[in-house]
């Protein structure tokens, strides 16, 4: 992948807290036994969150995490993440892009906003911060998370939290997949996706939590699809002064991001994890199905129902 030197950056919503956040919140088990949380934006997590709300509840303390549910103020980030680093200060042209990880993630980040935003026109909304953070963070929403969750999104303060370490000690190391420039990317773009099913209301619809057809599986599948739409787009994704963000997307970096669907899939990691495969156990789809919900997205143009998941006989 590579990056068009003249683009501007923008870096005003992505954000590094460092290792300053006490964790310990959510730990929720991956299939087949490890604590942790694949690629997905933590389904029960999402679930608790939705009905926590309709009952009235904070979703912070039923997380048991400390957290509290606050509105969409962005200068409301208390703990960990109102302290913040420099990490990306120095992120200010696509040239930073290609020559540093740090400012790549911020440029996909632009890019999967501007591709929303005029996908959607009038009905985008976009998210209040991609946080980094290193070990531990507390969200203003979610409670506390240590990096064993991985990957996700928060709906109550539409924040989506990465763990720096995740790619190269879970992803690479864990699971064996490849910690390549658009594995990260996917990431971004699949996390991306959940909170345009926020904002589209999809994650009200989950019900379901566990099973190969559970609604769990299918909002994890339409994120997939949805980060497929963009990928497919992404070098035609302007800056905000009109120039396109991304140049060149590969063959390989396509197959790279399908090899990190591939090491996410939930019947993977219940082999790799020593345990029998077990469909009702699934909360994100197997690894043929993550990957055939990205294809599906690269093929969509830019039809959002191609990605209606929730209304597929077949997954």
């Amino acid at each position: 992948m590579r990056f068009n030197p003249k683009a501007r950056l923008d870096t005003s919503r992505t954000r590094d807290v460092g290792g300053g956040g006490r964790g310990g919140g959510m730990r929720l088990p991956l299939p087949g036994g490890r604590a942790g949380g694949g690629i997905g934006g933590i389904v029960l997590v999402l679930i608790v969150l939705f009905f926590g709300s309709q009952l009235g509840l904070d979703p912070g303390s039923v997380l048991g995490g400390g957290g509290s549910s606050v509105g969409l103020d962005s200068s409301r980030f208390g703990g960990a993440t109102a302290a913040g680093t420099d990490r990306y200060a120095q992120c200010q042209s696509g040239e930073d892009a290609n020559e540093n990880a740090d400012c790549a993630l911020v440029a996909v980040e632009n890019s999967l906003y501007e591709y929303w935003e005029a996908g959607l026109g009038d009905r985008f909304r976009g998210e209040q911060a991609v946080i980094t953070f290193t070990g531990g963070v507390d969200t203003q929403g979610c409670g506390s998370a240590t990096s064993d969750v991985g990957p996700f999104y928060c709906p109550t303060d539409e924040t989506i939290y990465l763990d720096t370490r995740f790619f190269a000690d879970v992803l690479e190391r864990q699971l064996g997949g490849e910690d390549a420039p658009f594995t990260r990317s996917y990431v971004l773009a699949h996390e991306y996706g959940h909170h345009i099913q926020n904002v589209l209301g999809y994650m009200g619809r989950v019900r379901t939590q566990q099973g190969p057809t559970s609604d769990a599986v299918r909002l994890e599948l339409q994120a997939d699809c949805l980060a497929g739409m963009w990928a497919q787009a992404a070098q035609t994704v302007p800056d905000a002064d009109g120039n396109v963000l991304i140049e060149d997307i590969t063959d390989q970096d396509i197959e790279d991001a399908i090899g990190a669907a591939t090491a996410v899939g939930d019947d993977y990691i219940q082999r790799r994890s020593g345990g029998r495969v077990n469909p009702e156990g699934w909360t994100h789809g197997s690894s043929e199905q993550r990957v055939r919900w990205f294809r599906t997205g690269m093929s969509a143009g830019n039809d959002l129902q191609v990605c209606d998941t929730f209304a597929a006989e077949r997954l």
